[in-house]
């Protein structure tokens, strides 16, 4: 009982008597000041993928943007170790990654891919897993003998050779995005005018 006069002593609530709220999507996008999405880079082999996307995680994080970029040749040694080459397995694996893109994204990043990912369907899976406007399909449409032309890892000359199989271009399809947001090509730009048109499309979009 309390009498006149007397202060109320504060009532303390232990940690776990406590409700929690599930921090939101929202809140984390807020925490960093920015609009999550996935910028999803397909193309052939030695398209320039993978140099565009890393060029462009530089240019966003010198913007102070809190961003993480996913590369299919690290992914297949760790998350899709397990899987072959076969159309199957490709789609499996597009499959994984688009979920962990998305988890990326309730974390607020932006987040940036760089995977071969030939086929439209699994493409549009992934598409489909997030808001829309929040997934911006980059198609870097090199043509294939300008990839083979640079082949840094001589991997067109080991599938013309038949010692690779179900290589993407030469013996296993690409299906060429129909109607991608940004399309670019290494062949014509370099690093940084490809990167500029990405920027640019960002900006007119909102995303920055």
């Amino acid at each position: 009982m309390t009498g006149a006069g007397t202060t109320p002593r504060p009532s303390h609530t232990s940690p776990s008597q406590r409700l929690y709220g599930k921090i939101s999507r929202a809140d984390r996008a807020r925490q960093k000041g920015q609009s999550p999405c996935v910028i999803w880079f397909t193309g052939l082999s030695g398209s320039g993928k993978s140099t565009t996307a890393k060029a462009l995680e530089h240019r966003l994080v010198e913007k102070g943007l809190h961003t993480y970029l996913l590369d299919g040749d690290e992914l297949r040694k760790g998350l899709s170790a397990d899987l072959s080459f076969d159309d199957q397995a490709r789609s499996e694996n597009i499959r994984r990654l688009g979920e962990v893109a998305r988890l990326f994204t309730e974390a607020g990043l932006i987040v940036i891919t760089a995977f071969i990912s030939p086929f439209r369907p699994e493409r549009e899976q992934a598409r489909k897993l997030m808001p829309e406007g929040e997934f911006i399909e980059v198609y870097v449409e090199t043509p294939l003998a300008i990839c083979e032309e640079r082949d840094p890892k001589k991997l067109y000359q080991r599938a013309r050779q038949g010692e690779i199989n179900n290589f993407t271009g030469i013996d296993s399809r690409y299906e060429p995005p129909e109607t991608p947001e940004i399309t670019i090509n290494t062949a014509d730009l370099s690093t940084e005018q490809a990167v500029d048109v990405i920027m640019s499309y960002l900006h007119k979009g909102g995303i920055l």
